[in-house]
């Protein structure tokens, strides 16, 4: 079990690496697939089956696929000619190393983080049901509200690549 935690960190944080140091936005898309299957594989080794498939329906199915669309829609050759300064990487490189060293000294001060996980006791098919209770029922005008700013901002993409006519 250990070396599949392992392996799907990995995995994620392979993902994660692709979407910041790839040049090209679709390859960087694609990274984030992986990613999210890196990170819903992870949730599904903690028992916590709805959310891992929501992760995988969800952010590497519908998003990633409005995404694509989106960035295949932009023309976005002049962003994979730009050149990346020296400054840049340094000053990227030093705030990754800032905040690294403050979660590391956050997690090591966390009394909680020795002790192991409590078993789950309640079954996958109440969690599930549940959960699409709370959706459908309380939840359901912000639900509707993300569908449309959703909507709202596919139009936008599709507005604003359309080409003007001569």
């Amino acid at each position: 079990m250990t070396a599949l935690f392992y392996f799907f960190a990995f995995v994620m944080l392979a993902g994660g690496l692709g979407v910041v140091l790839t040049r090209s936005p679709v390859t960087s898309a694609f990274s984030m697939v992986v990613s999210f299957l890196g990170l819903a594989a992870l949730f599904i080794m903690l028992h916590a089956y709805l959310i891992g498939t929501l992760q995988i329906l969800v952010y590497a199915g519908a998003i990633m696929v409005l995404f694509l669309f989106i960035i295949m829609l932009l023309d976005l050759k002049a962003e994979e000619d730009r050149k990346i300064s020296l400054f840049t990487v340094i000053g990227g490189a030093l705030l990754v190393s800032v905040f690294a060293s403050q979660i590391i000294k956050v997690v090591k001060a966390l009394p909680a983080a020795a002790e192991a996980m409590p078993e789950l006791s309640a079954s996958a098919s109440e969690d599930v049901k549940n959960t699409g209770l709370l959706m459908f029922t309380d939840y359901v005008f912000p639900l509707q509200i993300i569908g449309v700013l959703l909507l709202v901002a596919t139009v936008g993409v599709i507005v604003l690549s359309k080409k003007e006519l001569k």
